[in-house]
């Protein structure tokens, strides 16, 4: 016999299977290109090309957003110390997908707005726990990355099956983990791992059948142009590193996309691979139909503290001199703001985010080079103050993960203010040359620090460089950014809270702390004419070392969880 809260039961989730389409619209190019005339979406990893991580929604605004509350949450995944999140969910038409540290894609229903549930999961079948930052939207299929080993994947949306996998067999040492960025017909992904002695690369797929169309590497091999800035006898550019790891922008009137390249390896010793070492720690412009370079601009040539460049370079129209031009911002891990021209990487302006800057006396305000930068010296002295030269420790500000790192700033066209999440904190960092070596992991050196991690938050005018405001935050931000049209930006913290302060005085409006930390982006979508705020939680190991100082959260437990705040 049947009960009648059985035949509830059977009779909602059937309404729910029909209310659920068959067949989902199709992300067109078309749709990607004009993701700002679906503001409830968020389709793609930094939701529009531009890299802003602006949404014009502003149901949640200055006003209301101290009525935000839990909508709903999901579990993922699980409670297991290695399991954290680091995907930016997107959004379609109520629906979410995301990715775990397993790789596992997850479809969720949210168009009730009070509770989410799990249409479906991909499971990789990864051999283990890696990063992950998100998925791609193109036609009826969601993109997504995994590893052990190497590869791409394509799930229908609808059905959650796999349709199409390419993987790498002949690099099978780099490591998959960001979003795949979809660019009219092609795919374009980065590839990771570099700091274990790996020679990194950007690739071009074809997006129908996954079919690898061109590939790029961002360490030039003897005789390629850039080759000459790897002087040394140790043939460092076969595991030199320049890591894509964080997705891309990309300019639809130009056709040009532009990636930033993680640092040389060994880290943190120069001595073994002398030069500039092109090309790392750079912005790199390329042609996304032929992974040919167009441009590049190199941060910090012969790097010594791991200031790799990877964050969002973020595309910006702005005035220089009175004139519109179109711009690339970028919040690099060494401690500046750089803007620089769209066509050409041509400098506009480089000042400092941060107060404790203490590598280098400045940045040249015509070449983007830092003033004591000598291009005749194969290892470079900067300022002198932080060398990592020998085995004694160093005090190097900022500390080697920054500044802003992977955590992506936002810009908001309102303000024309980039707000800047970033490390506040200094480390002293050492040289261990018996690292060099694939057993031992081509770390190339040591940091530590006495001091707690914490992190501010500034508005920066990236035209003038000029900063307007400037908060200081108790615990680490590894989630980012988000602004709003409601007046609001959103970040997160170690400890987790989940924040909103007002876009212009940077005073805080709301928080709530969820209880586990967080090192995923927030972001912000519209379903049945509700807006939320999404974000998920569960820390990733890298990141909860960081503690380490901060005896009071000495406790605090790890969970895998999706949360949606509304009104």
């Amino acid at each position: 016999m049947t009960s009648c809260k059985s035949s509830l039961r059977d009779a909602l989730l059937a309404a729910t299977m029909l209310a659920t389409p068959a067949v989902a619209a199709d992300v067109t190019p078309e749709r990607l290109v004009n993701a700002d005339k679906e503001p409830q979406n968020w389709l793609m990893n930094h939701r529009t090309y531009d890299g802003q991580r602006f949404s014009p929604l502003a149901r949640i605004n200055r006003d209301t957003v101290k009525g935000l509350k839990v909508a709903y949450t999901v579990a993922l995944g699980g409670v297991a110390a290695n399991e954290y999140m680091m995907s930016t969910p997107l959004a379609e038409d109520g629906f979410l997908y995301l990715t775990d540290s397993a790789g596992v894609l997850y479809k969720i229903d949210g168009r009730s707005g009070d509770a989410g549930r799990i249409v479906w999961r991909m499971d990789p079948g990864q051999e283990k726990q890696d990063r992950n930052r998100g998925a791609a939207l193109w036609g009826n299929l969601v993109i997504t990355a995994a590893n052990a080993p190497p590869r791409i994947i394509a799930t229908n949306k609808d059905t959650g099956r796999i349709v199409w996998e390419t993987g790498f067999p002949d690099t099978p040492e780099v490591n998959m983990t960001s979003a795949p960025l979809p660019i009219r017909d092609k795919i374009i992904v980065g590839a990771a791992g570099g700091d274990n002695g790996v020679r990194d690369w950007i690739a071009g797929l074809d997006a129908a059948s996954g079919k690898l169309l061109w590939r790029s590497y961002t360490v030039p091999a003897p005789g390629e142009p850039g080759s000459e800035t790897w002087k040394d006898k140790n043939n460092a550019w076969r595991t030199g590193g320049g890591s894509v790891w964080v997705t891309g922008t990309y300019d639809p009137e130009t056709h040009q996309t532009i990636w930033g390249t993680g640092n040389p390896v060994p880290m943190f010793d120069p001595t073994y691979r002398p030069g500039d070492n092109l090309y790392t720690n750079s912005a790199i412009s390329y042609d996304p139909d032929t992974g040919k370079m167009n441009w590049y601009f190199q941060y910090t040539p012969g790097d010594m503290w791991d200031y790799d460049e990877v964050g969002t370079h973020i595309l910006i129209d702005g005035q220089v001199a009175g004139q519109p031009r179109k711009l690339i911002t970028h919040s690099a891990r060494n401690g500046f703001l750089y803007t620089m021209e769209r066509a050409n990487g041509q400098m506009v302006s480089a000042k400092p985010y941060m107060s404790n800057i203490n590598w280098t006396r400045g940045i040249d305000q015509k070449t983007g080079k830092p003033l004591d930068y000598d291009p005749t010296k194969d290892i470079q002295t900067y300022s002198g103050i932080a060398n990592q030269t020998s085995d004694q420790p160093k005090k190097a500000c900022p500390g080697h993960a920054g500044g802003n790192n992977y955590w992506p700033s936002a810009y908001s066209p309102r303000t024309r203010l980039v707000y800047i999440p970033s490390l506040s904190n200094c480390e002293d960092i050492s040289l261990d040359t018996t690292r060099h070596s694939k057993e031992r992991g081509w770390n190339g050196g040591a940091f530590k620090t006495a001091e707690r991690y914490e992190s501010d938050l500034t508005a920066m005018d990236p035209v003038t460089g000029e900063i307007r405001k400037n908060v200081h935050l108790r615990y680490p931000n590894y989630a980012g950014a988000l602004a709003t049209g409601g007046g609001l930006v959103f970040a997160a913290l170690l400890d987790g809270t989940v924040a909103a302060f007002d876009d212009t005085t940077l005073d805080e409006l709301w928080k709530f702390n969820v209880g586990a930390g967080i090192t995923t982006p927030p972001m912000t979508f519209e379903a049945n004419g509700r807006q939320f705020v999404a974000i998920a939680t569960g820390a990733s190991i890298s990141s909860r070392a960081r503690l380490i100082n901060t005896p009071e959260l000495k406790d605090l437990r790890n969970v895998t969880m999706l949360y949606v705040f509304g009104l």
